[in-house]
């Protein structure tokens, strides 16, 4: 099985467009996905950086995102173009929103992952990475990873 998800601004293990980091203007990209699972509930969508010289590195998540959902649109913060009912965490920044690759040397790599849930976790706005995958323990019936990676030039 597997989710398949993908985003229109760049390949998986592709490069990441500067418009999407913190050198450009800083908004999430669109992603999409699509499954075949049944018994899917909601789903949960985290981005992170295993490369950051502090360990995993959380930019991004995304949660009770609602079954039939299979997309994000571009420039999906919390006031804005998140899907009916879906949540956003608290990142690395300490910030309910996207924070974009920034890498402080070299090219890392940013994986978007989606998990496909058997219910919707109910918890609070702004919770963390921690929170949530403890939530989602013996929930998970379908997941994917899409890979970016991004190096400054400035």
């Amino acid at each position: 099985m597997g989710v398949k998800i993908t985003s229109a601004a760049f390949a998986d293990s592709g490069m990441i467009p500067s418009k999407y980091t913190c050198d450009g203007i800083n908004v999430s990209p669109p992603l999409a996905w699509q499954t075949e699972a049944n018994g899917i509930k909601s789903f949960v969508l985290i981005c992170d950086d295993p490369d950051a010289p502090a360990g995993d590195w959380v930019h991004w998540i995304l949660y009770d995102l609602p079954a039939a959902s299979r997309e994000i649109k571009e420039d999906c913060n919390a006031n804005r173009n998140l899907p009916d009912g879906a949540l956003m965490g608290v990142n690395d920044f300490h910030k309910i929103s996207y924070g974009g690759p920034c890498p402080p040397s070299g090219t890392h790599k940013y994986h978007f992952k989606i998990y496909a849930l058997d219910k919707i976790l109910h918890l609070n706005a702004g919770a963390t990475k921690r929170t949530i995958l403890e939530a989602m323990k013996g929930h998970v019936v379908d997941h994917g990873l899409l890979v970016g990676k991004y190096k400054r030039t400035k």
